[in-house]
């Protein structure tokens, strides 16, 4: 299978979270499969210091941080189509929150990037699998927001410690039809009718090897969906 891997930059704080992006690169490979990374030619939504949290007075393009994860192979998302891939997924960080959509400031009622929501709902309706780690399930749920088509999805799980809100990006989903499922950094949840499947990942606190194990669950789901 050839694996699309969408970034949305690179850092957790303003694009891509870089150890997912890193981990679904090894398991795509571990698994036999070629991965096949993509992003945006636009200026990212502002750059922070990820030492500190502040935001820095520079501008930055996501698909030339995006490069940094992908060693310089990299594919413009105007570029793609369907008929590229065999499936899709996004890795978390702030950048799907920022720059594929804007709930970080707009919350449910916010947007998504038409080049994203045109990618993702071309590869829904010809039935290739998407995944979508940690915050990603948004982008999902914006895209397919209006559609008719209500997915379910998880973003965590309430029942176990998490650096986020789960409850509140939970009735978010649920306000733009997007069915939600609790789930802990052990688990992944398939909907099989639509091929989505989603993990947690960093939304809970989890080390490194939580998230590895995580995410090689997700893309061995994606394998057998």
């Amino acid at each position: 299978m050839k694996i699309g891997v969408l970034l949305s930059g690179c850092g957790v704080y303003d694009g891509a979270e870089i150890q997912e992006a890193v981990l679904t690169l090894l398991a795509i490979e571990e698994l036999g499969h070629e991965a096949f990374c993509i992003s945006i030619d636009e200026q990212q939504h502002h750059v922070i210091n990820h030492l500190n949290g502040e935001e820095m007075h520079e501008t930055r393009n996501m698909l030339v941080e995006a490069a940094r994860i992908a060693r310089g192979t990299i594919h413009e998302i105007s570029t793609v189509t369907p008929a590229d891939l065999d499936a899709l997924v996004i890795p978390g960080g702030f950048g799907s929150a920022k720059n594929f959509t804007d709930w970080a400031f707009q919350g449910h009622n916010g947007t998504v990037h038409p080049k994203v929501k045109l990618l993702l709902v071309n590869l829904f309706n010809i039935g290739k699998p998407i995944v979508a780690l940690c915050v990603s399930p948004l982008v999902i749920g914006k895209a397919l927001e209006d559609s008719g088509i209500h997915v379910t999805m998880t973003i965590g799980s309430t029942n176990e410690p998490s650096p986020y809100d789960i409850d509140a990006f939970s009735k978010g989903l649920n306000a733009i039809g997007t069915n939600t499922r609790m789930k802990s950094i052990k688990e992944v949840e398939i909907d099989y009718e639509n091929k989505i499947i989603s993990a947690p990942c960093y939304m809970m606190n989890a080390s490194i090897l939580d998230v590895r194990n995580n995410i090689r669950q997700a893309i061995e789901a994606l394998i057998k969906v």
